[in-house]
């Protein structure tokens, strides 16, 4: 194939899908993968190029299955892998007992290692890019987010790990880290009072959008970033700038 490929997790809605269709606005074919089958069938209608697949990226046994349908579709190599699929689960840290816990490192760190050393030989056949998403609470610290945090943390130190190893095939691996996005998931559960400090403690006063961290990721992925690599970018307004946690967010 000579048609560039991305394989995106957790594309049936949010940032995975806004990025699906900035892939698909330039000409690439996507492979979407969700664990939630009537969320990519529902979001599937007038996409385009995509190639949908139900699959669980934290059960190796489903990645294994991945691989092999991928290599089959696609002749044996990939363009780029996006790591956005993940979770978000918010408690204090009495509360997270060890089952939370492995929950969210399961899905966000889990998964993203599994997909990462599963497609590795696919991203060599055509010197592809890997971007991880990972979370602003990567980088800055706050209350109520210490699974959800240490998971995202982790992740842009995986970034690295694979950026050092994997270079040398021609591999870059580079880390997203989206500051508050305006979702639908967000706007549903963040309180007023939410809202305001965000936007006060963001220096552009306003959330994100998905198509602004489509746009990160998609050049993260292209030839305009060939010589970027093991870095985290934090797509955030300039919230990590202003400091470590929020009061309005330890109620």
């Amino acid at each position: 194939m000579t048609q560039k490929v991305a394989l995106v997790t957790g594309s049936a809605r949010g940032i995975g899908l806004a990025t699906t269709a900035k892939f698909l606005e330039d000409g690439w074919k996507v492979i979407r993968v969700d664990w939630d089958a009537p969320a990519l069938e529902a979001s599937a209608e007038g996409l385009g190029d995509v190639h949908d697949i139900v699959a669980d990226i934290s059960l190796e046994a489903d990645v294994n299955d991945l691989v092999a349908s991928v290599t089959e579709l696609t002749g044996g190599g990939i363009n780029a892998l996006v790591n956005n699929a993940g979770i978000a689960d918010f408690g204090p840290m009495e509360d997270t007992d060890f089952a939370r816990w492995r929950r969210i490192m399961s899905i966000n760190l889990d998964g993203t290692f599994l997909m990462s050393q599963g497609f590795i030989p696919l991203l060599k056949a055509r010197k592809g890019a890997i971007v991880n998403i990972a979370s602003i609470s990567a980088l800055r610290a706050s209350t109520l987010r210490v699974a959800y945090g240490t998971s995202k943390a982790a992740v842009a130190h995986l970034t690295e790990q694979q950026a050092a190893e994997l270079g040398e095939f021609g591999v870059r691996a580079n880390c997203v880290a989206p500051g508050p996005v305006r979702t639908k998931l967000a706007m549903a559960v963040h309180t007023p009072e939410i809202i305001a400090a965000y936007h006060d403690a963001i220096p552009l006063n306003r959330y994100g959008h998905e198509d602004e961290l489509a746009e990160a990721i998609f050049w993260l992925c292209s030839d305009k970033a060939s010589y970027v690599n093991g870095q985290t970018l934090a797509v955030d307004g300039g919230f990590e700038s202003t400091g470590i946690g929020l009061p309005a967010l330890r109620g």
